[in-house]
């Protein structure tokens, strides 16, 4: 497929997800069987150990690429990269732990043209059994973060929720944005800085702040397996913490960045009491770590 006549790019990053990865290629060829869509898809893979390359590339079609780093360079950079090779008007960011159903990405087209204050969509994500999953929230203020922390935000709709109306919002998840690659360039894509976590926050945040807004879109829906690259539960908790600490110290005064510790360090105290008072190993080793991040 020429460069020149593609009208979507899909990047999507790798990670020792071989066969998940294999499995969201397929479920957007499937999607996209019988659009007029041009469009290419770019596999940024970041060093992995376990053939995805070899595998993925068993199945390179004449608008697939793939593209294989000599190191994890973390999923903002790799996403940064893979928008750099792109060459559609269009760029959809896809997480490799998806799976494409019916024509979700063509209705996200059809909905982004049509509207000239979309900047940036997200889709509604599902769960493998098809259960909603929270995936548009308001920006993390103090009142936010605390009810992640301490309220179970997602589960009441406090944070995060998946609402069944096209509307406004801060942020989406960023396991599926639609945007353009000017919108994109514009902010200067995902800070380098965020190496998992946080980053869609943060470029959606910078976005809002030039005015360039996101929306949220039900009528696409797509699933989202979660975690595909993570390793354990862990690991994604002291993304977070750290996610926190550095929006809040780019984008916040020293005020709110106090406050900020000060409730994180309260959430990790909290955690460990929890976790020595029914012998939980996964929470004591959990927030030992992340008290020594906010000491």
């Amino acid at each position: 497929m020429p460069s020149k006549s593609v009208e979507l790019s899909i990047i999507i990053i790798s990670f020792n997800t071989a066969l998940i990865t294999q499995k969201c290629v397929n479920s957007i060829i499937t999607s996209l069987k019988n659009t007029t869509i041009l469009y290419e898809i770019i596999i940024i893979d970041n060093a992995s150990i376990d053939n995805s390359t070899e595998t993925l590339r068993k199945n390179v079609s004449k608008n697939i690429k793939i593209i294989q780093n000599k190191s994890n360079i973390g999923f903002a950079k790799a996403n940064n990269q893979g928008v750099s090779f792109a060459a559609g008007k269009y760029i959809l960011l896809l997480n490799s732990d998806t799976i494409i159903l019916d024509n979700a990405i063509e209705k996200m087209l059809i909905q982004y043209k049509k509207n000239p204050e979309i900047h940036f969509l997200g889709p509604k994500l599902l769960n493998s059994d098809l259960t909603p999953q929270a995936s548009a929230a308001p920006f993390y203020s103090l009142l936010i973060v605390f009810g992640a922390l301490f309220l179970r935000g997602d589960y009441w709709g406090l944070t995060r929720s998946s609402p069944d109306k096209f509307f406004k919002t801060d942020w989406v998840s960023g396991a599926c944005i639609l945007t353009t690659k000017q919108n994109y360039q514009k902010v200067n894509g995902f800070d380098e800085e965020i190496f998992m976590y946080m980053d869609e926050v943060d470029l959606l945040y910078r976005a809002n702040r030039v005015g360039l807004y996101t929306y949220f879109y039900p009528d696409a829906k797509i699933i989202h397996l979660g975690s595909g690259s993570s390793n354990g539960r862990t690991e994604p908790i002291l993304q977070v913490y750290k996610g926190f600490i550095y929006f809040y110290k780019k984008h916040h005064g020293l005020t709110k960045q106090y406050l900020l510790i000060n409730m994180l360090k309260l959430k990790a105290y909290l955690s460990l009491l929890i976790g020595n008072i029914i012998n939980n190993s996964y929470l004591i080793k959990t927030y030992e770590k992340a008290l020594e991040m906010v000491r």
